[in-house]
């Protein structure tokens, strides 16, 4: 996969310190899998932390940093190596998913806030990637991801509710708890920009939720934020998180796969 980082002042191109290193630390996941926990945490170090979008999102909390391209690069290369996807409904694709997931989580676990983000992302390029769930049932891997998007949504920390609702979150998350979130981006001061599929699943539910928030904080005398508007909108039900590919399709996930860190909200 080849993360576009080229709308932060800093890049991971051509031959700069960040992009050999990154080089060099995905074809070492590529060898050995267990290398990923070491340039994981060294990602921020050797690319820097700079916004990809700097112009309208300069803290990165919305669509991310270099760090966090570094380590979705990091993710999809080892994804690659272990492979998920390989084999859907069988116990070879069973238990390469399930090793993953558990790598996944331990990341998580360890990380400070940036790698927690990182992990997040990275379910991100994996479901822009393919289906991670085929079938209907959730595999090991939208398990754990769900896990730790739930882990991500109880926190006080803007950039990891906002990396929760991407790609993954859309598809994946059930619709109780992905209204939820989108109410907590508000109540954050997260713009919604960072919402993934935020027009397919918004529902009339989402609205009237919305709405008695709005109405709360005119009551107590506060400003309402203008994100608010694109939520209290009359709309249809949609109660199903949105993995509408074919149950025999089967993920393709690949270090050459050329996709955003931030992809197109919806």
């Amino acid at each position: 996969m080849n993360v576009d980082t080229t709308a932060g002042p800093e890049r991971i191109v051509g031959d700069s310190p960040g992009a050999v290193w990154l080089a060099e630390a995905r074809a070492e996941v590529a060898r050995d899998p267990d290398s990923v926990t070491r340039a994981f945490a060294f990602a921020a170090r050797r690319v820097g932390r700079a916004p990809l979008r700097p112009e309208t999102d300069p803290g990165g909390v919305v669509h991310g940093t270099v760090d966090d391209a570094a380590r979705t690069a990091l993710l999809v290369s080892l994804a690659d190596t272990v492979g998920v996807g390989m084999g859907v409904g069988t116990a070879v694709g069973a238990d390469a998913d399930k090793d993953f997931a558990d790598r996944l989580v331990l990341l998580y676990r360890q990380g400070d806030g940036a790698e927690r983000r990182g992990v997040l992302r990275g379910l991100d390029a994996l479901t822009t990637l393919g289906d991670l769930g085929p079938g209907g049932e959730p595999t090991p891997l939208v398990a754990a991801g769900l896990e730790l998007a739930a882990d991500a949504l109880r926190a006080n920390d803007p950039s990891l509710v906002a990396a929760a609702v991407g790609p993954f979150g859309a598809r994946y998350l059930d619709q109780h708890t992905w209204r939820h979130a989108i109410l907590k981006l508000v109540f954050q001061g997260t713009s919604l920009a960072a919402a993934s599929g935020l027009d397919r699943r918004a529902d009339d539910e989402l609205a009237r939720m919305a709405r008695d928030f709005a109405a709360e904080r005119r009551a107590a005398g506060r400003s309402v934020p203008d994100d608010l508007d694109r939520l209290t909108a009359t709309r249809p039900a949609n109660t199903r998180p949105a993995n509408t590919r074919p149950a025999n399709t089967r993920p393709t996930v690949t270090a050459t796969t050329d996709t955003r860190l931030s992809t197109t909200k919806e």
